[in-house]
């Protein structure tokens, strides 16, 4: 029985012997957090001022297409208002349907519109981002951080970080310099914010 018991305490040495190396090994290596902003540092690249144009040709092309539409459903819908009351009953019926069908085509169009911009806007962020944490990647191994945090988890969302002692493991200006972009640069592009809704038509 005592042989039993003292074999048993090996072998749960041997196996605690893994835990504990990799336990103090953890201990004895600094953890060195460094942090920035994604979208700070895509609004400071020349991408997003492209992407920004983009966006604005696209979204001027559907509003244009939208407000088209709504043009001749008003007209047919200020003719039919004009002659229904002389209208015989199956061709009032019949022009009431043709201005129901147009209204429902309006409304797709709107959905389909904002959900257009939203893809193209997805399609173009993305390459975007991914130079992004490519430079972060290469920035956080260069200078051994242990991790780098985003300071803004995106607009309207409470930040990640929510205090911030020193601005010592700031590295953004490493992460645009990584980029090929100059921090101190005094113009600012516009950030490739997510686009709007397309613009309703006019009553």
């Amino acid at each position: 029985m005592k042989k039993q018991v003292i074999a048993m305490m090996m072998v749960f040495a041997l196996a605690c012997t893994p835990l504990l190396a990799q336990t103090t090994a953890s201990a004895t290596t600094p953890v060195k957090i460094g942090y920035t902003n994604v979208d700070f540092i895509v609004s400071k690249l020349p991408e997003s001022k492209k992407i920004e144009n983009e966006l604005s040709i696209t979204k001027a092309q559907l509003d244009k297409a939208l407000q088209d539409k709504y043009k001749e459903f008003q007209e047919k819908l200020d003719n039919y208002n004009k002659n229904a009351s002389g209208m015989a009953d199956v061709l009032r019926t019949d022009k009431e349907k043709e201005l129901q069908t147009m209204q429902n085509s309006i409304q797709e169009l709107q959905r389909n519109s904002e959900a257009s911009l939203q893809n193209k806007y997805q399609q173009l962020i993305e390459p975007v981002l991914t130079k992004v944490n490519t430079a972060i990647q290469e920035v956080g191994k260069a200078n051994n951080f242990t991790y780098i945090l985003n300071s803004d988890a995106g607009q309207n969302t409470t930040p990640i970080l929510l205090y911030v002692g020193s601005e010592d493991n700031n590295v953004t200006d490493l992460v645009l310099k990584q980029m090929g972009v100059d921090p101190k640069a005094t113009e600012t592009p516009a950030p490739a914010t997510k686009p709007a809704a397309t613009t309703p038509p006019k009553k």
